[in-house]
């Protein structure tokens, strides 16, 4: 059993409840008094609860990983067994036939505000109690902002217009006045990065119990939502309007290696050691959701987000597929270098393409081992995916586990207690390079150093796939960048490039591509190329100023009171 903050679930009654129907509603199971809501011990287990939702309220239909909303990415197909199999998700991955009534819409909206409960009824109960008596009261609430801010983060880049519910003493009556226009876009940025602020101002550099956040994984939080909020989408629509200097100064600011180092953070010798339950918090998670198994609990608390990912063989389910644009995209030239135009004329060969080593860490290639067991070896047949070929042959590693591992609770569905990262020490790098390049300020050569960084780490991550050369003929080749110098939108294109191989299957593309303003010509070209490879994409169309975001769910808007607009474009 992991040595982690223990994350049971909790029954307790909520303080408040609203009418709005994307408040956690629960049924009152007795009457709380006032000496028990000012208990320090019940207090902690408010605390602890608002953990817990983040494993025991996920859902292998709508994941708080979000990878069933970045098949709108050129990184991988919904999977399954055809387009009727979460025939949803087939509708956000061709951009086609998205109704605001669809259930995957209005699910994901509805759980993440259960999580913001969460966080707020704990804090209605912190802010009573006195610090003498309750000494980790102010990091106790500034975990729980933390949280908080997550949770408005996710709905932020999913939904773009949302409710900013921060403030946990609200009247309840207030609840029914709640708007997704009282703050502009930039506001509701403002309103996220204020939570992480006081976060990272009230946390200790190191917590003993690894699930809580430390102060340096507030500051990366913050400087995220910093990035995020520097491209600005200030008009009616959803178009870029400029990039904000003063922000991107707060990207720096805050990826300070310095903060970084004091909480012990830095790169994995071995990229794959992200991804391998053995070297779980290790030096690169800057912050993860905790996941346990044999923890005295029936199930145990795992991973069910996942539980739809892993490949045929194993009984089911095979989504969440690698693309092929994606796999060619980890080939590289004969110095090492990425095939920034041609890398999608033609598909990898294995024997005869240069590629870069995180490939076979990423992606589940036929004729190799799946997660490094050699008595797994994927085949280009039904046994493995259960679309007969509609989605290709490729499988997801990084989210899954060895089917070895005592890690793995099996069944109908397969669930393990793999963490997932939410913040990887490689993003913080990635994120202040891209600043310093949008910044543009002189210190181009600086993001390029950031860069190498994270291709050097890569170039050697070879642990657990030495042997590939000689046995299946890969010839491995990835090299930095030279230090010269570079135009901003070459280092942009390199920067761009490093954060889809590095974070590829990590359902972050999708959003990069929003950000930066490039969803519509990136994805549209996808669709292009990819339907001569995969028939669902025949009639698929990235419509701009309307795919970048999912609509407002009509349940949600109804029950408004009239007080929910709803997203351009719908």
């Amino acid at each position: 059993m992991k040595k982690i903050l223990y994350i049971a679930t909790i029954g307790f009654t909520l303080l408040t409840s609203s009418c709005n129907d994307f408040l956690d509603r629960q049924v009152p199971q007795g009457i709380v008094t006032g000496d028990q809501i000012a208990s320090p011990e019940y207090v902690d287990n408010l605390v602890i609860s608002a953990y817990a939702i983040w494993a025991t309220g996920d859902d292998i239909n709508s994941s708080f990983s979000l990878w069933n909303y970045d098949v709108r990415s050129d990184d991988c197909y919904k999977g399954g067994s055809g387009t009727e199999d979460g025939g949803v998700f087939n509708a956000l991955e061709i951009s086609k036939g998205i109704n605001t009534t669809d259930w995957n819409i209005n699910d994901i909206w509805k759980r993440l505000y259960q999580c913001i409960t969460r966080a707020n009824t704990a804090l209605q109960s912190l802010d009573l109690m006195d610090e003498k008596t309750y000494p980790l009261k102010d990091q106790r609430i500034a975990e729980m902002r933390f949280l908080r801010g997550h949770a408005h983060f996710m709905l932020k880049e999913l939904f773009k217009k949302i409710v900013i519910v921060d403030d946990e003493n609200m009247d309840p009556d207030a609840y029914n006045e709640l708007s997704n226009t009282t703050y502009t876009n930039n506001e509701q940025w403002q309103k996220i990065a204020d939570d992480f602020q006081f976060a990272y101002d009230n946390l200790p550099e190191v917590q003993i119990e690894k699930g809580r956040p430390t102060q340096a994984a507030a500051a990366a939080y913050l400087a995220k939502t910093y990035l995020f909020k520097a491209y600005r989408q200030d008009g009616v629509n959803n178009n870029l309007t400029g990039i904000d200097e003063e922000d991107l100064k707060q990207v720096v600011k805050y990826t300070d290696p310095l903060i970084m180092a004091k909480a012990g953070y830095g790169l994995e010798n071995d990229y794959s050691m992200n991804f391998l339950p053995q070297y779980e918090n290790g030096a690169e998670s800057v912050w993860a959701i905790q996941y346990s198994i044999n923890d005295g609990t029936y199930n145990g608390n795992l991973n069910w987000g996942m539980g739809l990912t892993t490949p045929q063989i194993l009984g089911c389910c095979d989504f969440h597929k690698p693309s092929q644009n994606l796999v060619n995209a980890f080939k590289t030239d004969s110095q090492g270098k990425p095939l920034f135009n041609t890398y999608d004329n033609e598909n990898y060969e294995v024997t005869t393409d240069n590629v870069d080593p995180r490939l076979f860490h990423t992606v589940g290639m036929p004729g190799f081992p799946y997660k490094y067991n050699e008595g797994y070896l994927i085949q280009k047949n039904d046994d493995w995916s259960r679309s007969k070929g509609l989605y290709g042959y490729y499988v997801s590693l990084k989210e899954n586990v060895d089917p070895d591992c005592d890690c793995l609770k099996k069944g109908s569905y397969w669930a393990s207690s793999l963490n997932h990262i939410v913040i990887r020490y490689a993003d913080v790098l990635l994120m202040r390079a891209e600043a310093l390049i949008q910044l543009n300020d002189g210190r181009i050569a600086d993001a390029i150093s950031l860069i190498n960084d994270v291709r050097s780490r890569a170039a050697g991550s070879t642990m657990l796939i030495f042997n590939y050369k000689e046995e299946y003929g890969v010839n491995f080749k990835v090299t930095p960048y030279e230090l010269k110098a570079y135009t901003q939108d070459e280092a942009m294109k390199m920067l761009k490039w490093e954060r889809r191989i590095e974070f590829g299957m990590e359902s972050s593309r999708f959003f990069d591509l929003v950000r930066w303003g490039e969803a519509k010509d990136v994805i549209n070209a996808y669709y292009v190329t990819e339907a001569a490879r995969c028939s669902i994409y025949k009639n698929a169309g990235f419509t701009e100023n309307k795919n970048e975001y999912l609509p407002i769910p009509f349940e949600q808007i109804s029950a408004s009171n009239g007080n929910y607009t709803q997203n351009f474009g719908w």
